[in-house]
């Protein structure tokens, strides 16, 4: 039997994809209980969830839990798997911006600086300890698989990003999100302020994202499929301010870091995203009053001007296709005014014309 999977831990996107070709000697036994006999740590009930949800195809098209798989047949199985701690969550009562919610799932706007789930060196504090203390607080419907003690992530953004997040509230949601992660269905918008201009107003950015070779904590575009995960980033110019611009990026695919790893890897690191070298000045003059004016909106928003600004998806239970979106946050929409400002003044005095880069 060969198997292929995807590791949910390396990815912005929480799920586990396998592949498997059933034996040639394999005798006719229920779908259900052929999974749940090769997938560690997953219970029948799961399985079926996954199975009634469309995540479990046989041959490209899906069954039902009590299909019989035989000799060949080539099985696809999409599992959510949200990230754990072997630390025990505690509720927290911290401060949610809920764009929208109902008995399946909550659409959320994060704020920068929240780390999205716990982990080493974030035990609390985190926007999963302030969605279990809601979720026990809330009148939540007596729907089977409800997840009032362990909120459905399906997907991430890094703590010093904002925007939307959706979080399932129940099982069969949380697969069938899962599912159109996977399928590439969901619509994912963000923007991104960038160092210098793109040659190209518009363009896509790919490549195979990896680890840093020496830096634990980055993310590093190869060019060979062995070194890394295939990632595909479409990007379009909105506003070119000569020595930043503001661009919006459509994601196909959801790996660690990927819009600030596509942009720095084409020397246009996201504005002051300090792990990729945007935290310096890299358009520019080198005079002291330029290189202030840049301190000063490192300090207005001290973090990478990155937004995840849109999310569109169908509704798992309506089948409604649902959009939303949030607008910038008041550090990012400050620092914009005053490179608009900036940039006008320069240009009323015919200055912005030759200028030295400090690369």
């Amino acid at each position: 039997m060969s198997i292929a999977e995807q590791d949910p831990n390396t990815e912005d996107e929480y799920y586990i994809f396998r592949e498997i070709v059933v034996d040639p000697g394999q005798s006719p036994l229920r779908i259900d209980k052929f999974l749940h006999d090769r997938i560690e740590k997953i219970s029948r009930s799961k399985v079926q969830t996954a199975i009634k949800a469309g995540s479990v195809l046989v041959n490209d098209r899906e069954v039902k839990s009590n299909h019989k798989v035989l000799p060949g047949e080539v099985i696809k199985v999409i599992i959510p798997e949200p990230p754990r701690d072997h630390t025990e969550i505690f509720p927290e009562a911290i401060e949610l911006d809920i764009v929208y919610e109902d008995e399946y799932l909550m659409v959320v706007n994060k704020p920068a600086g929240l780390v999205v789930h716990p982990g080493i060196g974030n035990r609390s504090g985190t926007l999963v300890n302030a969605l279990a203390y809601y979720l026990q607080n809330s009148d939540l419907p007596l729907l089977p698989g409800n997840m009032a003690d362990r909120p459905g992530l399906v997907h991430r953004i890094d703590k010093d990003t904002s925007g939307l997040l959706v979080i399932a509230k129940e099982e069969m949601a949380m697969n069938k999100l899962a599912k159109q992660f996977f399928d590439h269905s969901i619509d994912r918008e963000y923007v991104a302020l960038i160092w210098g201009s793109k040659e190209e107003a518009s363009g896509t950015l790919d490549g195979y994202i990896g680890k840093h070779p020496n830096h634990i904590k980055k993310r590093h575009l190869y060019k060979e499929a062995e070194d890394g995960k295939y990632s595909v980033t479409h990007y379009e110019t909105i506003e070119d301010l000569y020595y930043v611009s503001l661009v919006k990026c459509k994601l196909e695919t959801g790996r660690t870091h990927q819009i600030r790893v596509h942009f720095s890897c084409t020397g246009n690191p996201i504005f002051n995203d300090s792990l990729y070298g945007g935290d310096s000045i890299r358009k520019g003059t080198v005079f002291s009053k330029y290189r202030q004016f840049v301190e000063n909106c490192f300090a207005l928003m001290p973090r990478q001007a990155l937004h995840a600004r849109s999310l569109g998806f169908v509704h798992p239970a309506t089948g409604e296709r649902m959009f939303f979106e949030a607008p910038l946050p008041d550090d990012f929409a400050s620092v914009m005014e005053k490179w608009r400002t900036y940039v006008a003044y320069k240009r009323s005095k015919s200055e912005i014309v030759n200028e030295g880069e400090n690369e």
